[in-house]
């Protein structure tokens, strides 16, 4: 029997359509989508910032005041900045990315050199020789780099996302199908 929940397959269909569109339209321009993602994780931290300080002065007699208050401090001017300053934001922001990929890339390859005795041992090997060498090639093509990544990231998860909801609005069309009451 279908469910209300299997009839509306076409909104997910819908759904992943709109989630692809805006994909094509961000890897198009990703240089304009990274700046305005760095100006919202900006405000992010500025507004994360503005509620650790009044939780801070909120319990005030608790230990932690003076370093959760700095901690505010430091969200609220970071954010500034990388509003400010969107491009070398995305730059900065970029390079801790790669150190990040550099890392544990570095790491996984040294695991998996250490137990060569387990099946499968080079799969971890490749996967952490891929990501080293993805942090490396982002760390040697800085500033350029920084420009495309955020906003390429973000064209790649909506493409991703919105390729899931089709298959998922087309598997809600067959089950309706199948359960009987057509379209």
């Amino acid at each position: 029997m279908a469910t209300p929940f299997t009839q509306r397959w076409g909104l997910f269909v819908l759904l992943g359509v709109v989630s692809i569109a805006l994909g094509i339209v961000a890897w198009i321009d990703a240089i304009s989508v990274t700046l305005a993602s760095t100006m919202i994780i900006g405000l992010v931290l500025v507004i994360a910032g503005a509620v650790q300080m009044f939780h801070a002065f909120s319990v005030r007699d608790w230990g932690g005041f003076l370093l959760s208050l700095l901690g505010g401090v430091l969200y609220i001017v970071g954010g500034f900045i990388l509003m400010q300053e969107p491009v070398t934001g995305s730059i900065v922001l970029t390079l801790v990315i790669a150190a990040c990929l550099i890392i544990s890339g570095t790491t996984r390859m040294l695991i998996a050199a250490r137990h060569r005795e387990l099946n499968g041992w080079w799969i971890i090997l490749g996967g952490g020789l891929i990501s080293l060498l993805v942090g490396a090639c982002l760390y040697l093509t800085l500033p350029w780099s920084g420009l495309w990544l955020i906003g390429t990231f973000i064209a790649v998860e909506l493409i991703a996302a919105g390729v899931g909801w089709i298959q998922f609005g087309l598997a809600l069309r067959q089950a309706n199908l199948l359960s009987g009451s057509g379209v």
